[in-house]
Order: C-alpha cells, then structure tokens, then sequence
C-alpha cells in the first residue's frame, strides 16, 4: 500500500526518506516573500464562522445605484432564467463527448447557436467561448488562418481590455498588430484605410465601441474585401434589438460579451464570448460546433459535428485550446433570449438607449458638464468631461450610494477628467435624477 502521511510526523518522516526538509520545498519562493508565522485567528465553530463572514460582507457596498458598463452590464434578469439553469440536468452536464446520453445537452448548445445566428445575421456560431475579450482574440486568430496573413489593424475605440489581452496573446507571435485612435468617438476611417493593404488579415471593430458611440461599418467592410481582408465586429448583444446588424454590414466574423443575455456581474465572471460567421469559415473557427442529425430511427437528435481541439483532431490542425466547455453560460444567454424573444429584446434596448438619452441631458445641463465628443449617436453609455478628475469624483460619490460610472484616465491619458456613463432599463427617472443632483452637489 502506498505511504500516506497524515500527521506532522509522518510528514517529517517522509521528507527525511527523501533527503528534504520543509524548507527544501519552498527554495524557489524568494526570501523577501517568505513568511515564518502567519497571524491566523482562532479555531471556530462552523456557525461562528458563518456569522464571520456575514460581518465581513456587510461591509461591501453591494447597494450602489449602477452607472458602471464598459463591456459588462446591470440589466434584469427574469426569474425563470434561475429556475431553468439551475435544474440538475443541466448546471452537472460537462462535456458532451457522448451523445446517445447528452441529447438534453446538445440540443441547448444547439438552439443558443441558432439565436446567435439570428441576432447577429450570420450563418454559423460555435458552442462558445471564455469572454469577449478571447472571443475577439479567437477572431483575429481565424482571419490569419483564412487570409494566409499576419497583419491586423484595431481601432482604439475598442474595448481596452481586449486590446491587452490581444497584446498578451500575441506578444510572442509574429504579428504586426497596427492600432488607429478614434475620431469623435468612431473608428478613424482615414488611418484605417491608410493602414490597410495587401498583407492585411483583418481590421477589429466595436459597436457600439467602448464609448457607446454608434457605427455602420459597412463601408470598412467593403474596405477590407477589396484588399481580400475579413472584417470582424464586436458587438453589445441587447443593441441588436434596435441597432443594425454586424451581418448586415457585411462582417465576416462577429464577437461579443454573452453577459447580459441573463448573467450577473458577479466580480467579473463566469461569462460566456459568442462567436459567428459565415458558413465560407466555419471550419477554421475554434470551439465546439453542435449540428443537427438523425439516428438509426429517423428521429430528430444531435451530435458534436465539429471539436477544434488538439485532443479531438491532429494537433497540426487544432485551430484553439481556449474553448473549454461554456455550455452553462450559453444555455443562460439562451433562456434569456428565449423568455424576452424578439420584441422583449427590442422594447429592453429601446429603454437602455431611451433613459440613456434622458440621462446625457440632465448631466450636460450641469453647469461644468460637458459631452466629450460632437456625436450624439449612442446606445446606453456616454462620455461626459467634468471640470476636475473624474476619479475623485466618482470616490465622492460612492458614499451617496452611487456608482457613478468609469473614469477613463484607467485607459486613455488625456482624459483625467472623462467619465463613461451607463444606463440600462434598470435604472429609473429617479435614480438618473438623484445621480444628476449628487453629482452637481459634488461638483
């Protein structure tokens, strides 16, 4: 039977068979990180500890009114998403290697594939995958296999936090990764264009971008395919209710942040990035793709009909590992979609961009509050300029219970005093209100 050591003693009594001591198995940890003691509190009683950790949560302040968005947002989220998600066939399915006892499964990944399709006005989506920010990665990724390429461009307007996770990805590929800086809140069209050429892959896109300003990347489309590049958009998925489709304006692949289709903010996570294109591509996306068949029977089921990992196919072939199993997270975003449906989806939209409109007038007629850009062209989030830093501000305010928005200094310099602001259904004519007066009374 195999040594197993339990007790201090037989712990130390193993290290010596070995020639170690504890020390020994700690040598890589530089000194200046290495602890003697560590000031733990006191053995407790489960329901001491409970009670501990009930004190220490309470001084969380998880009662802000939320203006915050910047790719993640506070949007209702329906009962019956809880109640279905939640059930056991679900929330324990893993990986659905088999499909003669995964039929529950599958069918989910494939009805959540089929309303990204439709949402987006695309051919094909894959099962999933992490967040927005790989989901944009993977995108780039595609377009080098398809064109051939190494050369990308991205706009600045894109999400931040993307961008240093592209940066992150590629840093040790040979890539030439071009960035433009956007004019008055929209992709700079004449850097753009100026940048794009014969060894172009793709050109990266937000809408609306991280700003909240509204595009139609139709004629960057049109750009990219006469130069033989591919277009990818990312894209905020409750605008699609009132917004253009990226299909429409011809994007080749289409990204985004799954987490308002009925998830929580949750401290940034489990999320779920959603990934579409033409059915041309479909073989050179990453992640698991369900398809629609029939069994010996004749009866309707599915199966896995394309796996891109390295443990399903050759290696040489895998397109990605970044594609563990989001089936969860996608079956939230589908129930979601399910209960809202299409007109649900747009009246949701309609109200984001509706209130938003209403809360960019109250505050820019706060003497010292300006818009800074010219467009009014938004969805549910917009830039103000404030007479001071807008980090200071925004500390100020979290004591009146208000989260008050993002100071985008964190990102772009020259803007210490600009605050991205959010408005989703959620927030009512009183909340924008009492926002409006805090933030005049601070200013």
């Amino acid at each position: 039977m195999p040594f197993i050591a339990n007790t201090p003693e037989q712990q130390k009594e193993m290290l010596r068979a070995m020639g170690l001591t504890m020390k020994d198995l700690f040598a890589e940890i530089p000194a200046g990180l290495m602890r003697e003691k560590f000031n733990l509190p006191r053995p407790m009683t489960e329901q001491q500890v409970r009670n501990h950790l009930a004190e220490l949560a309470d001084r969380n302040s998880i009662h802000l009114t939320c203006f915050l968005g910047g790719g993640f947002y506070d949007h209702f989220i329906p009962a019956a998403v809880y109640s279905v998600v939640s059930r056991s066939e679900f929330y324990t399915a893993y990986t659905p290697y088999q499909p003669e006892v995964s039929q529950g499964t599958l069918q989910a990944v494939y009805e959540y594939q089929s309303a990204i399709c439709r949402l987006t006005d695309m051919q094909a989506s894959n099962a999933s995958l992490y967040d927005g920010g790989t989901a944009m990665y993977e995108a780039m990724m595609m377009a080098l296999r398809i064109t051939g390429r190494n050369k990308v461009i991205i706009d600045d307007s894109v999400n931040p936090i993307y961008r240093v996770m592209i940066h992150s990805y590629t840093r040790n590929l040979s890539i030439e990764l071009v960035e433009t800086h956007c004019e008055d809140g929209h992709a700079n069209r004449q850097q753009i264009l100026a940048k794009l050429d014969d060894k172009t892959a793709a050109i990266l896109v937000q809408n609306p971008n991280f700003f909240g300003c509204i595009d139609d990347f139709t004629d960057l489309a049109e750009a990219a395919h006469a130069k033989g590049a591919l277009l990818a958009v990312s894209c905020y998925p409750i605008s699609l209710g009132i917004l253009n489709t990226p299909g429409a304006m011809g994007a080749d692949i289409v990204t985004g942040e799954g987490q308002s289709l009925g998830m929580p903010m949750s401290f940034g996570g489990p999320y779920l990035g959603f990934m579409a294109t033409k059915m041309d591509y479909v073989r050179k996306m990453p992640g698991r793709i369900v398809g629609e068949t029939v069994d010996r029977d004749d009866k309707r089921a599915f199966v896995l009909t394309l796996q891109a990992r390295e443990q399903h196919i050759r290696r040489d072939k895998a397109t990605s590992n970044i594609c563990s199993n989001e089936a969860l997270c996608a079956l939230t975003a589908f129930v979601y979609l399910s209960l809202m449906g299409k007109e649900g989806l747009r009246e949701t939209a309609q109200l984001c961009a509706d209130k938003a409109s209403y809360a960019y007038d109250r505050l820019t007629a706060i003497p010292g509050v300006k818009a800074h850009f010219k467009t009014k062209w938004f969805f549910n989030e917009f830039v103000v300029d404030l007479p001071c830093d807008a980090s200071d501000v925004v500390a100020k305010l979290i004591s009146r219970g208000l989260a008050a928005g993002f100071p985008l200094s964190r990102y772009y310099r020259g803007m210490e005093n600009s605050l991205l602001i959010c408005v989703t259904e959620k927030r009512s004519k009183e909340q924008i209100g009492r926002l409006a007066e805090a933030l005049e009374a601070c200013l």
